[in-house]
């Protein structure tokens, strides 16, 4: 399942701003494909997703935004009812409806490096670039067990747990004395969801 969304970010005078697209493979939080465009477009958001599958290489089973005008467009939700892909929007009047495009553009805006204003879009794109570059590969998320989100689309999370789990075993055998109980590397997501089911909920589905 893929979220996406759009911020804006400030350009070099009052009232111009630029849009970024962006769309994050939720389980694994990797930034599947982004985008740098001069304003909000429906047909610029259609073949925006359009190219992020395409260069996946796989059509995600449902694609989460919230109701925007470019997530609720035509051009949009035609090119997925004939890729076959689900749509699933946030809840009318629901501002945490998605949440990890929201924290991932809340991400961006917090590193040291974020600029106040961008002097052009290639400023923008020069700046997405490094940073989704850093956010996929080296940027490690509580959410996924301090793994970055490369290592969970590419497998190799928990291979590296086990590591740091022997890392962890060694340390407790050498110094038992430093440790109040047997430490854990922390566990991978079995699920990931826009809006977790209540244990009822989830009761009655079964």
């Amino acid at each position: 399942m893929w979220s996406w969304d759009i911020t804006a970010l400030k350009g070099p005078v009052t009232g111009l701003w630029y849009r970024c697209y962006v769309a994050i493979d939720i389980y694994s939080r990797f930034v599947v494909g982004w985008l740098v465009a001069a304003g909000e477009d429906a047909v610029v958001a259609r073949d925006f997703l359009a190219d992020a599958i395409s260069r996946n290489g796989i059509e995600p089973h449902t694609i989460h935004a919230d109701r925007g005008g470019a997530m609720v467009s035509k051009p949009v939700s035609q090119m997925l009812v004939d890729l076959g892909v689900l749509r699933s929007h946030s809840r009318p009047r629901t501002s945490n409806d998605n949440p990890y495009s929201e924290a991932q553009f809340k991400t961006m805006r917090y590193v040291p490096d974020f600029p106040e204003k961008f002097g052009s879009p290639a400023d923008a794109k020069a700046f997405c670039d490094g940073f989704f570059t850093a956010y996929n590969h080296e940027h490690r998320h509580s959410g996924i067990g301090w793994h970055t989100p490369a290592s969970m689309r590419h497998g190799t999370a928990e291979q590296i747990r086990e590591q740091r789990q022997d890392t962890l075993d060694a340390a407790h055998a050498a110094h038992p004395d430093r440790f109040n109980r047997r430490p854990h590397a922390p566990k991978l997501p079995d699920h990931a969801w826009i809006n977790k089911p209540t244990r009822q909920e989830q009761t009655v589905s079964v």
